[in-house]
C-alpha cells in the first residue's frame, strides 16, 4: 500500500499519540508499504527527512510555536495551512489510503482534502479528540465545534480508537463505533528480570504538566511520606509546572523530587530502567503509553482507577489503582510499596510478564488489516 499518514504532532513534537503514529508508520514501512508522513513543523527541525526504517517525513508550516503543547488557535492554523499542503501531497504521492491520527484537528484536514481528491481515509482516536474524554480541557471546544466534527467521522472509510472507553464516547457523540486497536511498543529490549530494590524506592512520573494529569494536587498529599526512603523523578514540562513546583515545596519534598523537564528519548529510557514505580494520578487517559513503557521496564504502577490506566493495571497484581478524587489514596499506595519490598518486587515481575500483551507487532497487524480494508482490500 501507499499510505499517507497525517498527524498534527510527530516526534519529537507532541506526546503519546504522535509517538504511536511513528511506531505504526515505521512498522508498516518495515513490512514493505510505502509510507509518507505529513506533520507540523516547529523550531529548527528539518522540513524533509527519511527515518532509519524508511518513512519519508515532511514537516510543513502549521503556526505551531512549541513542541510540547498546541493551542486551539494553532490547531485552527494547522487545519487551514495543511488543507492546501496535504491536497498537493495527495496529487503527488497518490496514496491508496490516508491514516489520520486524531479526529481533531487532523481528521478535519483528511475530510477537507478528500472532498476534492477522493481517497479513503481512516481515523484513529487517541483521547482529547473525542467529546467527553477530557472534559476539563475540551468541553468548551466541543460545545461549539462538535457539529463541524460529525462529517469527519461520517466520511471516514473506517475508524479506530486506542481504548474501549473511547468507543463508547464516539458512539454517544457521533453514532460511530470504531474498532479498538490498543497501543503497543517495541518489546524486543524489555527487561529480562527486575533487579531487587536496593536503597530508596525510585518513583517516576512522566508527561505534560497540565490539568488532566492531576499532578500538583496529589503531590501535596505525598508530604506524609517525607520521612520514608523514596525519591521522585518527574520527566516533562507544561503550563502547570509552576504549580507542580509549588506543591513540591509545600509538601516538603524538595530533597526527594527532581523535575528534569523534557529529555531525549535515550535519557528517558535510562530513568525508566533505574526506577521501581510509575506514578500516574491522571484524571483521564486514552491508553496510556507511559504505563505500557512501565511494563516493559518492570515498574509497578500506582495510578488512577480510570479507563486507559485500568486497561493496563490489574489492581493488586502489577500495581495499585487509586481514587483520583482522593489524593490520600495515592500516598497510602506508595507507602504500602515503599514499606513492602517483597510485594513491590512481585508486582514488578507481574508487570514484566504482562508486557507482551502490548507488543507493537500486534498493533501493527491490526492497523495493516484496517488500512488494507479501507484501501479496497487488495493492497
Amino acid at each position: 500500500m501507499r499510505i499517507l499518514v497525517l498527524c498534527y504532532e510527530y516526534p519529537p513534537v507532541g506526546g503519546g499519540g504522535g509517538r504511536i503514529a511513528a511506531v505504526v508508520s515505521e512498522g508498516l514501512a518495515a513490512r514493505g508499504h510505502t509510507v509518507r508522513v505529513v506533520t507540523s513543523h516547529t523550531g529548527a527541525l528539518p522540513h524533509e527527512e527519511t527515518s532509519t526504517r524508511g518513512v519519508s517525513l515532511r514537516r510543513a508550516f502549521a503556526g505551531r510555536l512549541r513542541q510540547d503543547r498546541c493551542t486551539v488557535p494553532e490547531m485552527a492554523a494547522y487545519v487551514a495551512s495543511h488543507s492546501f499542503i496535504v491536497s498537493a501531497e495527495i496529487a503527488r504521492f497518490k496514496p491508496d489510503v490516508i491514516h489520520s491520527h486524531f479526529a481533531v484537528p487532523t481528521g478535519a484536514v483528511a475530510w477537507l482534502t478528500t472532498r476534492l481528491r477522493p481517497v479513503p481515509y481512516v481515523i484513529t482516536a487517541h483521547l482529547a479528540d473525542v467529546p467527553g474524554a477530557m472534559p476539563e480541557q475540551t468541553e468548551l471546544l466541543f460545545r461549539f465545534a462538535k457539529p463541524m466534527t460529525r462529517p469527519i467521522w461520517r466520511g471516514a472509510a473506517a475508524s479506530s480508537a486506542v481504548a474501549p472507553h473511547l468507543v463508547e464516547l464516539a458512539d454517544k457523540a457521533y453514532g460511530q463505533r470504531p474498532v479498538v486497536i490498543r497501543n503497543g511498543i517495541d518489546m524486543s529490549d524489555a527487561a529480562r528480570a527486575p533487579s531487587p530494590v536496593d536503597g530508596p524506592v525510585r518513583v517516576l512520573w512522566c508527561g505534560r504538566m497540565q490539568a488532566q494529569k492531576n499532578l500538583a494536587p496529589v503531590l501535596l498529599g505525598l508530604g506524609a511520606l517525607a520521612d520514608l526512603p523514596w525519591t521522585l523523578d518527574l520527566i516533562g514540562d507544561g503550563p502547570l509546572r509552576a504549580e507542580v513546583e509549588e506543591s513540591i515545596r509545600k509538601a516538603g519534598l524538595t530533597e526527594k523530587a527532581r523535575i528534569h523537564g523534557w529529555l531525549p528519548a535515550e535519557r528517558v529510557r535510562d530513568i525508566f530502567r533505574q526506577s521501581h514505580v510509575l506514578f500516574m494520578p491522571s484524571l483521564s487517559e486514552g491508553l496510556s503509553l507511559v504505563t505500557i513503557e512501565a511494563l516493559r521496564d518492570a515498574l509497578a504502577i500506582v495510578g488512577s482507577r480510570i479507563p486507559g490506566i485500568d486497561d493496563v493495571v490489574v489492581d493488586g497484581e502489577n500495581g495499585i489503582l487509586c481514587n483520583p478524587q482522593d489524593p490520600a489514596t495515592y500516598a497510602r499506595a506508595l507507602a504500602d510499596l515503599i514499606g513492602s519490598p517483597d510485594r513491590l518486587d512481585a508486582m514488578r515481575r507481574t508487570a514484566l510478564a504482562r508486557a507482551p500483551l502490548y507488543d507493537a507487532e500486534r498493533m501493527i497487524d491490526a492497523y495493516e488489516e484496517l488500512l488494507s480494508r479501507a484501501a479496497g482490500g487488495s493492497k
